[in-house]
């Protein structure tokens, strides 16, 4: 948090003493760290901190705090990057997993960040209406290619597949990304030591591209 940011702070809480004096109250303190910290959080998540949804509804007033959409807040003016739109998004489909060119981006693969939020969702389920200002693509997955290879970022609880199943995923959408996009991702984990090779035959043989990525394993294991 900017030095600039804490004083718009502090003059913007200086009227909500008549819920505690505003210096000493840590609670507070704690909550826009956590803000600054995670990008956003929940409203479950605040009230953890101690601060009820009276006093929060009153720092929403007061503009020490701005609601991104039903029970997710951020700072006011806060600029959100790539992966906390990510984790917006991710936070509001709690039943959907972070894949393909998002997944890439959370797991370091590039540094490019796809206008689009890709999540995968399990065939027939319900998608309700969400509100964010990304856009968001839906990509449906079925059996264990949605069950496998699912972790959790703990930072901002974001369920994302993880490394070595993400690059199985980006050679079955191949035709959707691009090859040359699955095979930069497959160079770039193995060269970062993101996954073993009997963990991309295992995710390979889940998402049925085995013989697709075949060639390109025993190259990586000769070169």
């Amino acid at each position: 948090m900017t030095v600039d940011f804490l004083a718009v702070f502090m003059y913007k809480y200086r009227d909500l003493d008549h819920y505690g004096n505003s210096m000493k109250n840590t609670k507070v303190d704690n909550l826009v760290r956590e803000l600054s910290k995670k990008g956003m959080l929940k409203t479950r998540e605040i009230l953890t901190l101690g601060i009820s949804k009276e006093y929060l509804r009153k720092l929403k007033e007061k503009g020490v705090v701005e609601r991104i959409t039903r029970g997710l807040y951020t700072l006011p003016d806060h600029a959100f990057s790539a992966t906390q739109s990510i984790a917006e998004v991710s936070n509001q489909i709690p039943r959907g997993v972070i894949c393909l060119l998002s997944a890439l981006r959370l797991h370091g693969f590039t540094t490019q960040a796809p206008f689009e939020v890709w999540i995968a969702v399990e065939q027939k389920a319900s998608i309700s209406q969400i509100n964010s200002t990304t856009q968001i693509k839906y990509i449906w997955f079925s059996g264990k290619a949605f069950t496998a290879g699912v972790q959790t970022k703990t930072a901002n609880n974001v369920k994302v597949y993880c490394p070595a199943k993400t690059v199985a995923d980006c050679f079955k959408y191949r035709n959707k990304i691009g090859l040359d996009v699955a095979l930069e991702a497959l160079r770039e984990g193995w060269r970062e030591n993101l996954f073993t090779m009997d963990e991309l035959w295992e995710y390979a043989k889940i998402c049925r591209v085995s013989n697709i990525m075949r060639p390109y394993l025993e190259s990586l294991i000769s070169s």
